[in-house]
Formats: structure tokens, C-alpha cells, sequence
């Protein structure tokens, strides 16, 4: 049996074919009223369908959150389970951002729930907590080598909340940030073209303050109405930057709910990352 073609590897040819963008499908409350939507599973059905139809055949990554789904109970983790299988077959990559965390049996159960073959939630990766020990997320880890889908482990995050833990010192000296980056450089050790355990880390940092570059990607949320740009992209992320997958969600997604907009805006986002990400790496 061959075995699945590597995460890292899937999304280093995406970033490189099609932009390295990735687009938040975050359908909350204000943006389904600012398209004009119900805040109702029927709303949230147009919104997600629009704008799956609009990017999946252009985009690198979509990444849907799924707590906007799961507000809705079944019916809006069914609307999630189509808007995955929809986004991949149209050839985006899906990270679900679910930011999941615990131990044992559970986690391998969150696991199985996004990384495995055939779920009805399958994704290309997923979004992980690393705070209740690194090796905590190992069932994952091992399911992502087995399947090839890959996570991305919070490091330094885009909220401002999120320094009083990640920039703790721990007990061997590095910061928690550094210790999460530090296990996950090791993971990826040897993995090319790009390892498929990547670490999130906020575009809105004023400096990441540690080594970014850990042969996987960097999820960067932060872009647009969080406060970042393009441009800071190359001092927060320094030698890093050619794997940097930015994420922006409002931004593109306040331009619809005309498909024809959100393809411009997504465009317009991709072409000015391109070139910037190119002037760094």
C-alpha cells in the first residue's frame, strides 16, 4: 500500500501554485447580518456554500472555524462536514481550527474525529493546544503521519491574553513558546520539502522573539481587522518567512456576499502576500 503523500509536502506545492493565503471561513453572527443572512443554520448554509463555491478552486487553505459551526449543534456541524469535503474536492486544503487539547483516549478520539481517513469530518490538518504538555498531543501527532494530515500547535498567538503563558519561563530555560517550537523542529527533523507540524504564530506580534524557523509552517492569523499587514510579515518572521501561511477571514470575507468581490478580494490578499513573502525568502 503507498503511503499518503505528506501534509507539509501538499501544502508547500499549494502555497507555491497558488499563493500562500489562507482564508477563515468564520461565519459569526455580525457577518451573517452584514451579508444580509439570517443567524440560523439556513444562513449559515448560504454563507459557508458562498464561500466555498467562490475561493476552493483558487485558494491555498481555507480554514473554517468551528465553533461558529458547532453554535448551531448537528445541523451546523453537518453544514461543517460539507463545506470540508466541498472545499477539498474543489483542491483547497482544509485546516480546521478547532484548537483541541487534552490526553489519553480523548485526545486519540479528536483525532480520529479530523486526521482520520474517512471521517466525515476529515481535514487536511488541524489547530492543537499544547497546554497540557506537548506529548499530550501525540495520538495526533502519530494519526497526521499515518494519514498524511498534519497540525498546527499554538505557539505565539494573535491575542494579546496569550503572552502571560507562552512567554513563561520554563523549568529548562526557553520560554513555553520556545519549548513548543523546539518539540515541534524536532518532529519535522528531515521532512522535505516542509515538515507537517506547524505552529501558530500571530502576524500582529511587534517581535516573535524566537526561532521561527522549525521546518514546518506558521499559521499566521492577525491579518486585516486584527491589525496586521503584508508588510509586517518580513520583521516578524525574518528567515522563516517563505513558510508562512497568513491567514486572513474578514478582510476577504466582508466583501461578499457576491462571489465575483470575494474572488477579487481574495486575489488582491494573495498577490500582495506573494510579493512579499517573495522579497524575504
Amino acid at each position: 500500500m503507498t503511503a499518503p503523500e505528506p501534509f507539509g509536502a501538499r501544502l508547500r506545492r499549494a502555497m507555491d501554485e497558488r499563493g500562500p493565503l489562507c482564508v477563515g471561513i468564520d461565519p459569526h453572527a455580525a457577518l451573517l447580518a452584514e451579508w444580509g443572512l439570517p443567524d440560523d443554520v439556513g444562513g449559515l448554509e448560504r454563507f459557508t456554500a458562498t464561500v466555498v463555491e467562490a475561493l476552493a478552486d483558487r485558494v491555498a487553505v481555507l480554514k473554517p472555524q468551528s465553533a461558529f459551526f458547532e453554535r448551531f449543534g448537528s445541523r451546523g456541524v453537518a453544514v461543517l462536514e460539507r463545506a470540508i469535503a466541498d472545499a477539498r474536492a474543489a483542491g483547497a486544503l482544509v485546516v480546521t481550527d478547532v484548537k483541541r487539547g487534552d490526553i489519553g483516549s480523548t485526545m486519540a478520539a479528536y483525532a480520529d474525529a479530523y486526521l482520520a481517513e474517512g471521517a466525515p469530518l476529515r481535514s487536511d490538518a488541524v489547530t492543537l493546544s499544547p497546554y497540557l504538555g506537548f506529548d499530550a498531543l501525540r495520538p495526533a501527532f502519530d494519526l497526521a503521519r499515518a494519514h498524511g494530515a498534519g497540525v498546527f500547535v499554538l505557539a505565539l498567538t494573535s491575542n494579546p491574553e496569550g503572552a502571560e503563558v507562552q512567554r513563561a519561563t520554563t523549568e529548562a530555560g526557553p520560554s513555553v513558546a520556545g519549548a513548543v517550537l523546539g518539540r515541534l523542529r524536532a518532529e519535522n527533523a528531515g521532512a522535505l520539502p516542509l515538515g507537517s507540524f506547524g505552529a501558530v504564530v500571530g502576524a500582529t506580534l511587534a517581535e516573535a522573539g524566537e526561532d521561527l524557523a522549525m521546518g514546518g509552517p506558521l499559521l499566521a492569523p492577525g491579518l486585516g481587522a486584527q491589525g496586521a499587514r503584508a508588510a509586517d510579515l518580513p520583521r516578524v518572521f525574518g528567515g522563516a518567512l517563505r513558510d508562512v501561511l497568513p491567514s486572513v477571514s474578514r478582510g476577504v470575507l466582508r466583501h461578499g456576499p457576491d462571489a465575483g468581490a470575494l474572488r477579487a478580494a481574495a486575489e488582491r490578499e494573495a498577490a500582495a502576500l506573494a510579493a512579499c513573502v517573495g522579497a524575504g525568502g
